[in-house]
């Protein structure tokens, strides 16, 4: 029988580059969480995929995902399908990201989408140190209920943080807070809300100057009910959307994803293998 305090889980993976490849030098695991073996479709960069077996997180489960890619290293981490949050009987959901990227290292952290079903209960924190000229591409992509199946988040309550450091110092850090049952104001159709639209998404790459924001901005297709912004913080881009439908998100931000690998890591586009199943 599950513990009423939930599952708890860890993965720690360390990249590091030998010879002419990157790869997964160290991996700690407890719990329900692993990695496929790793893909080389370009040769150098190591391509690898995190699963969560149970396939979906209930309150008072705990995760950790933590990653180091050492100086010359390259990782680009992906997951499978969406992320699932559930329906909570009151105790809190949590999941910790911490990633750590060396002088020289590159990181590309491109998950699948995570979804909140109405009445879940989830803490959710992303922290990413860079060292140097460590370089990132990634993206957080959160849908609140389902909106295929018209299903809204109409109960529950979330928090979303997010942190970027440079050598210590911050790059940005923010935070999205929903409690629809407490401060209706703050959820989905609140005046300080988010529109009435269920998906939130944010892509964040370093490294960036303003040709790359015009081109970032002229790669992206046009969309129907879709409101996107990119931003360029010091070298920080950002792009953040706000969607009635996961597709086209993705679709954006993969597109813009294509047009700045090149730009900012020297590599065309390789996409990972799982995208296409």
């Amino acid at each position: 029988m599950k513990p009423a305090r939930g599952w708890g889980a860890r993965i720690a993976l360390q990249f590091a580059s030998r010879g002419e490849r990157t790869v997964l030098a160290q991996k700690q695991q407890q719990g329900p969480l692993t990695v496929q073996r790793a893909f080389y479709p370009e040769g150098a960069a190591c391509h690898l995929y995190l699963l969560h077996p149970p396939g979906g997180v209930v309150g008072g489960d705990r995760l950790e995902i933590e990653a180091q890619v050492a100086t010359g290293a390259h990782a680009l981490l992906t997951t499978p399908g969406a992320a699932k949050f559930y329906r909570s009987a009151g105790a809190m959901a949590q999941q910790r990201q911490h990633f750590e990227v060396a002088d020289g290292g590159v990181l590309e952290w491109l998950p699948q989408e995570s979804i909140l079903f109405p009445g879940a209960r989830l803490q959710l924190q992303t922290q990413v140190t860079l060292r140097g000229s460590a370089r990132l591409i990634g993206w957080e992509i959160l849908s609140l209920g389902r909106p295929v199946i018209d299903e809204r988040f109409d109960r529950g309550c979330a928090t979303i943080g997010l942190r970027i450091e440079r050598d210590d110092k911050p790059m940005l850090s923010e935070r999205l807070r929903l409690d629809v049952e407490q401060s209706p104001q703050t959820g989905l159709d609140g005046a300080s809300g988010l529109r009435g639209l269920p998906i939130t998404a944010t892509l964040i790459a370093t490294g960036a100057v303003a040709a790359d924001l015009e081109a970032a901005r002229a790669a992206v297709p046009a969309e129907p009910g879709f409101a996107l912004g990119l931003t360029l913080l010091d070298d920080l881009l950002v792009a953040r959307a706000l969607a009635s439908k996961v597709e086209p998100v993705m679709h954006q931000f993969r597109a813009i994803w294509r047009c700045l690998r090149p730009r900012l890591l020297g590599q065309e586009a390789s996409s990972p293998r799982i995208w296409a199943t």
